[in-house]
């Protein structure tokens, strides 16, 4: 009798124990939790993201609107907005967004250390302002690329999960 006990039990406890998900499904469930939690955050990303960029784009093509574009495809790998002043100043601002350059008479001139009088320091300003967009811009399509590369792995993920 003790033995009929023993074995019911013992068949009792291994039939509970088949309705419990084994480890391996459970971390299998618990990743794809992980995958479609990062897969939504990163599309509310691109989203972001790309609502930004369309505010600036905008901006840039009207202060862009203000310079002319100068590059020796032969020589450079970035060209230049430049807008030059009746003053003689000459105002640069690689298409890059890395650098501002002044140029007066042929001379380069260091910022702020020279004195500019009123459509002069307005004029910096605008290229100042330009460089920042084209920075904002530059950093913006990385991360929208970035975004764009996590999300396909993330659907690859989970196409391959339920499959």
């Amino acid at each position: 009798m003790r033995k009929r006990l023993f074995w019911i039990a013992l068949c009792g406890l291994v039939m509970a124990g088949c309705n419990k998900p084994s480890k391996v499904e459970q971390y299998r469930a618990e990743k794809h939790e992980r995958d479609s939690v990062s897969l939504t955050e990163q599309q509310r990303s691109l989203v972001y993201y790309e609502a930004q960029l369309d505010s600036l784009l905008p901006v840039s093509d009207s202060l862009i609107m203000l310079f002319k574009y100068e590059k020796n495809d032969k020589y450079q790998d970035h060209g230049n907005y430049v807008q030059s002043l009746p003053s003689g100043l000459r105002i640069l601002v690689r298409d890059d967004g890395k650098e501002l350059l002044l140029y007066r008479n042929g001379k380069r001139q260091a910022y702020p250390d020279n004195v500019l009088k009123g459509r002069e320091q307005e004029a910096v300003e605008r290229a100042q302002h330009l460089q920042i967009v084209i920075r904002d811009i530059k950093e913006l399509e990385k991360r929208i690329t970035r975004t764009s590369l996590e999300i396909q792995k993330y659907e690859k993920r989970l196409q391959q999960a339920a499959e």
